[in-house]
């Protein structure tokens, strides 16, 4: 499942003491698994080898340079949602005819600079995007590659918030006009229908709901392949992690097990889904994100303070919310570990940081190791909407990263310098 594993009484990303990186970096620090990004994507590739396809990585998840450079050098594709986004591609080193544009409120600009670029596809998500996009491909005399995403109104049962698929979400085109908004798409001139996509939501650790959306989908994916020549069809992405343990010792059963009662795995994927998408004879194009670097990221804080309430143990720690904003966001789960092994009982803990919110904490009333002052924790599965989803808020600097492969070790980025926290602002003339 990853590389982050205790030798002894210590606790490794791969073949570096997490300890040994934590005194070069300082704290709050993110570290990345080369070897475990390699791993899920290869497993992923694999899984659907029998099929003309391309993995997509939903960069959305993660975009750190050196975690994209490993993934581009797989020959991944990208899944973006800026230009901002294929910007990051390109100093990547990726691909941009490898790269799908997402997302639901495209602006002429990227939609141009996107054009400019070559990517494969827009993927989109209104009728007036498509005119949109048709408009800025006639004003550039190209033609755009487009594929419209289907809301299949098909619930993935996952948070609230990360679900898509429904049509109580801003996302997609209602499964019932998708024919008729084909068919006018088809008389614009400089639209070119290259494919069909889906996504019904994120965080998906079963594979039933993608069958049940492939299925329903399918007849009309059909259909509309042979009136208007389609090249690929997306299944989308969204597939899950296992957050709770995250630290397993060995790998679990069920990850080896074909299809284990369902549970999602590259393996029980593709058994599931290949029957039902060889037969389309088109390309399959997937986007996942968490499921190839989620595992791959740990975030490692001090402790700064232990602190009695009343029946509360705060463990306050110099990470905040500003740096992994999940537990606040979603009320998501991470698994904590001390660096060193602790012996003794567990105590009930709050893990918080210092930002001036309540909602600033990492878990609640959770049974951890006793911690002191200068102790050092992991939290485990931080890779994806970690630090691509930090802030600057209470004007803390962004946290540094780290890339591992084997006993090497790098800086992915520096620790940002306080000042440059409000480099881009200057009072104003009058005020002076």
């Amino acid at each position: 499942m990853h590389d982050f594993h205790f030798a002894g009484d210590k606790l490794f990303c791969e073949g570096v003491s997490l300890a040994a990186l934590a005194k070069e970096f300082g704290t709050p620090l993110y570290v990345y698994s080369q070897h475990t990004l390699e791993d899920h994507f290869r497993k992923l590739d694999t899984a659907l080898a029998p099929l003309d396809h391309l993995v997509c990585f939903a960069m959305k998840a993660n975009s750190n340079l050196s975690v994209m450079r490993v993934l581009a050098n797989l020959g991944s594709g990208f899944d973006v949602v800026s230009a901002g986004e294929l910007q990051r591609v390109i100093a990547a080193g990726g691909d941009p005819k490898k790269c799908v544009f997402a997302g639901v409120a495209k602006s002429a600009a990227e939609i141009e600079f996107a054009l400019r670029k070559g990517i494969y596809s827009f993927n989109c998500e209104s009728e007036p995007e498509i005119r949109r996009i048709n408009e800025v491909a006639a004003r550039l005399k190209k033609r755009a590659p487009i594929a419209v995403r289907i809301n299949p109104n098909i619930s993935a049962k996952t948070h609230s918030k990360i679900t898509t698929g429904t049509y109580e979400n801003k996302f997609g085109i209602q499964f019932e006009h998708v024919e008729a908004i084909y068919a006018r798409a088809s008389k614009l001139k400089n639209i070119w229908l290259r494919g069909v996509q889906m996504h019904i939501g994120s965080q998906l650790t079963s594979v039933t709901p993608y069958e049940l959306a492939v299925k329903k989908v399918l007849p009309l994916v059909k259909k509309l392949a042979a009136k208007y020549q389609l090249e690929f069809f997306s299944p989308g992405g969204g597939l899950g992690i296992i957050y709770n343990p995250a630290l397993a010792s060995g790998t679990p059963a069920w990850w080896k097990s074909p299809a284990a009662k369902g549970i999602l795995t590259p393996a029980s994927y593709a058994e599931k889904l290949l029957p039902l998408l060889r037969p389309l004879g088109l390309k399959i194009l997937i986007e996942p994100g968490r499921f190839i670097v989620g595992n791959a990221g740990a975030l490692i804080t001090r402790v700064e303070y232990v602190k009695r309430t009343g029946r509360k143990n705060f463990v306050i720690v110099d990470a905040a919310m500003n740096d992994l904003i999940r537990p606040a966001f979603y009320d998501s789960y991470h698994e904590i570990v001390p660096l060193v092994k602790k012996s003794g009982a567990l105590i009930a803990s709050d893990v918080v940081g210092g930002i001036c919110e309540s909602g600033d904490y990492f878990c609640q009333d959770r049974p951890l190791a006793k911690v002191g002052e200068g102790d050092e924790l992991a939290l485990l599965s931080a890779g994806a909407y970690g630090f691509v989803m930090a802030s600057n808020y209470n004007t803390r600097p962004l946290a540094a990263e780290v890339l591992v492969n084997g006993r090497k070790f790098a800086g992915a980025r520096v620790r940002q310098p306080v000042k440059d926290i409000w480099a881009g602002e200057k009072v104003v003339a009058w005020l002076k």
